[in-house]
């Protein structure tokens, strides 16, 4: 049976593909229009998540590589060095704690957590950081490694650690007053740190400084067993290298540990006595009494002054500890450390060139130096003849430890004063000294200082073979305005070796009490003088400084005797 093909009208073809390609451009602009629907929705959709993954990555501390979008990390910071290499201040690597508070999901069982590992911590405290509702909270700074693991440990969300530093000072108070110290933060506040910030942490290589580990050591040994021995209430040193002004020892007691800050005992511990003190010096200033009447040129140094007498100002009587009914010389003057012949000089030379000398001297301005605790000088704003007399026996002005070492170095530096620095001196081209005095003046108080020691009340200072010089002070301490007898404040400036003088040490010892061996008394020959010899007798050898034989034949000790009949006061 064959096959029956179906029939269709041709009629029927051409509308069919009419209708055909009219229904396929319909279905081809709903396609599209949901296309364009669906990737609105899609884009709409990832909006919405790439928004909800930023709030989480960056505004909630979603993890610790986040953090740096909070705070600005751990901020580098050099280490300082002493003059030889060896480490005084660096920054150690740690972890610090933190929280978002917003991701933590019961505040107070997180706190208990860590508070298991933690006890340090502050339960209350703690507990109100986590409520906070902040993006970040510090809970705790620079916890050691175990703490860290033990912190991991409780895997509370929320909790993180962040990468950190600490600022550490090896040598804990050795340095105290010098370095200063930086906050939790890295950031200097004190000493050096403060001063220099901006170098310390923009650049890689460490600060060198001008002082010497091993001196300092020495000093502050010396100082803590002198404060002791005379039951004083404090006490500062000085090592200074008077070619070049390099401060290579620096001590201030009481001090304190830079590494604990925050948890100082008192406020005096804190203060440096050396840089930020101003201090009547006592006789120390006749140093500069007798230099400047030397140099003045009005007379020598066998004028002879009357000083059996004392001199009246006013209410006030100008007196010597002892009595010279014989007429002085200047040397003798000096050696003596007579009131009334130190004010009979400066009578002679008048106000205006005492003033205008310490002026040189720097006494009358701060000084410079590279760290921010500086005090300012105090004196009369009219220099007056009352004045004038009280300055020359260390009365009336007062300046700072500093400022003293720094003039008397210009006076026994063949008259050239160097500006004092912490910073090592890497080349001589870049001292640039001020004249104070002559060479010949500087050569003829070296000559007074070394026989003040050899003969005079600096005995108890000498230290053989060093050809030591030096000029004790001694000064009522000031307490409401008034001087209270008794009441000292004393000191021993001093140099070696006086043909050439290199390094001069200064020893400051606040009340000190007269004890057995010093027959009761209590003035800077009977303590100051004995410290700073002790500390000479150290540090000499760690500077190089060879002892020679200080006998007569020995033609460098022999250059800095003076005549007998300059010295008429053999072995007073």
């Amino acid at each position: 049976m064959s096959k029956s093909k179906l029939y269709v009208p041709q009629e029927f073809y051409s509308v069919t593909k009419v209708d055909t390609v009219k229904i396929l451009h319909k279905a081809i602009d709903v396609a599209k229009t949901r296309l364009f629907i669906m990737s609105c929705a899609f884009f709409l959709l990832f909006v919405v998540i790439a928004g909800r993954l930023l709030e989480v990555c960056l505004f909630r501390g979603g993890g610790q590589e986040n953090y740096s979008y909070i705070h600005t990390g751990p901020r580098f910071r050099a280490d300082i060095v002493d003059r030889n290499g060896e480490l005084l201040a660096t920054s150690l690597a740690t972890s610090s704690l933190y929280a978002n508070a917003r991701v933590i999901l019961d505040p107070a069982e997180a706190a208990q957590k860590l508070l298991t590992v933690l006890p340090e911590l502050k339960y209350d405290e703690v507990l109100k950081r986590l409520q906070s509702d902040k993006v970040f909270v510090w809970l705790a700074r620079h916890l050691p490694p175990q703490k860290q693991a033990e912190v991991l440990r409780l895997g509370i969300p929320g909790i993180y650690l962040q990468k950190d530093q600490r600022r550490v000072y090896p040598h804990g108070e050795l340095f105290a007053h010098v370095l200063g110290y930086t906050d939790i933060d890295n950031q200097g506040l004190a000493g050096l740190e403060r001063k220099f910030d901006g170098q310390l942490t923009s650049k890689m290589e460490p600060l060198q400084l001008s002082m010497d580990m091993r001196v300092q050591h020495v000093l502050k040994e010396e100082l803590l067993a002198g404060i002791e021995k005379y039951k004083a209430q404090g006490g500062a040193g000085l090592v200074m290298n008077v070619q070049t002004g390099e401060i290579v020892a620096l001590v201030s007691l009481p001090d304190f540990d830079p590494n604990h800050a925050g948890k100082v005992a008192s406020e005096d511990a804190m203060f440096n006595k050396i840089t930020l003190g101003s201090y009547e010096m006592g006789s120390s200033y006749k140093v500069f009494t007798t230099a400047l009447y030397l140099e003045s040129g009005i007379s020598g140094i066998m004028k002879r002054f009357d000083v059996s007498e004392p001199i009246r100002m006013g209410r006030f009587k100008i007196t010597d500890y002892h009595r010279h009914p014989d007429p002085l010389t200047v040397a003798e003057i000096f050696m003596e450390s007579s009131n009334i012949g130190a004010a009979k000089m400066a009578m002679q030379m008048g106000p205006e060139a005492q003033r205008a000398f310490y002026e040189k001297l720097g006494f009358l301005n701060s000084v410079a130096l590279e760290v921010p605790e500086v005090g300012s000088p105090l004196y009369p704003r009219n220099w007056s003849e009352a004045t004038m007399i009280s300055a020359s026996y260390g009365y009336g002005v007062s300046i700072s430890p500093l400022q003293l070492a720094t003039g008397f170095g210009g006076v026994i530096n063949k008259g050239i004063m160097q500006k004092p620095t912490l910073m090592k001196v890497q080349s001589h081209d870049e001292l640039s000294g001020q004249r104070v005095v002559s060479e010949k003046t500087s050569e003829m108080m070296r000559r007074l200082l070394y026989m003040i020691v050899g003969h005079g009340r600096g005995r108890k200072a000498q230290v053989v073979g060093y050809m030591l010089g030096g000029k004790s002070g001694t000064a009522n301490t000031l307490v409401n305005g008034r001087y209270v007898k008794g009441s000292n404040l004393t000191s021993f400036m001093s140099a070696f070796p006086m043909t050439n003088p290199k390094y001069s040490v200064l020893i400051m010892v606040d009340r000190p009490q007269g004890i057995k061996e010093t027959f009761g008394f209590n003035a800077g020959g009977w303590n100051a003088g004995p410290i700073a010899g002790k500390v000479i007798r150290r540090i000499a050898p760690l500077l190089n400084v060879m002892p020679v034989d200080e006998r007569v034949k020995e033609p460098e000790a022999n250059s800095l005797i003076i005549p007998a009949c300059m010295n008429t006061k053999k072995g007073h």
